[in-house]
């Protein structure tokens, strides 16, 4: 473990070699499935990286097995937000089959959507990571590569833009 946190990336090998049998297993036991290659490599990744916090006293395993369960948690939590944001877009591009006259289509949604993707494309992405997707601020600003400021500062702009359009969506209810 010394040798790793030093740098020694021959000894990080070292332990992935003896810990990726039980990372992997933990990982599927936790609920990865398929996907528990990647979340044991990204979990392994993570652990490289943060080596500099890794109390010297302490043993590996617990310390990447936790790791490899926060990152399984980043799994499930992504494909809640992936699944949910299917939902909203399918829900929101939903088109009018001519041949079908009983087709319903909900006009507000469409309407809104159409405002969104009117947007200049810098704010269309803020509101978008925000409110289609569900992200938090600091979720935007990593998944944007913007400071946690530049988000909040270009929300309030989307949003007092899109606020016209919105109030014109409403009347027309």
């Amino acid at each position: 473990m010394a040798r790793a946190i030093a740098g020694d990336q021959a000894a990080y090998g070292e332990l992935v070699t003896r810990y990726t049998a039980l990372a992997h297993r933990t990982a599927y036991l936790l609920g990865a499935g398929a996907d528990a290659g990647d979340v044991v490599q990204e979990a392994f990744v993570k652990a490289y990286r943060k080596l500099d916090t890794f109390r010297q006293d302490a043993d590996f395993k617990p310390w990447l097995l936790k790791i490899v369960a926060n990152e399984t948690k980043n799994l499930h939590r992504g494909r809640r937000r992936r699944n949910l944001m299917e939902l909203r877009i399918g829900a929101m591009t939903q088109t009018v089959d001519h041949d079908d006259p009983g087709t319903l289509v909900d006009d507000s949604r469409a309407k809104l959507l159409k405002a969104v993707q009117s947007l200049p494309e810098h704010d269309r992405q803020i509101v978008t990571c925000r409110y289609l997707l569900d992200l938090s601020e600091a979720e935007t600003a990593d998944t944007l590569g913007l400071a946690k400021g530049t988000v909040k500062s270009r929300l309030s702009r989307a949003l007092a833009k899109l606020r016209p359009m919105l109030e014109e969506v409403a009347r027309d209810r």
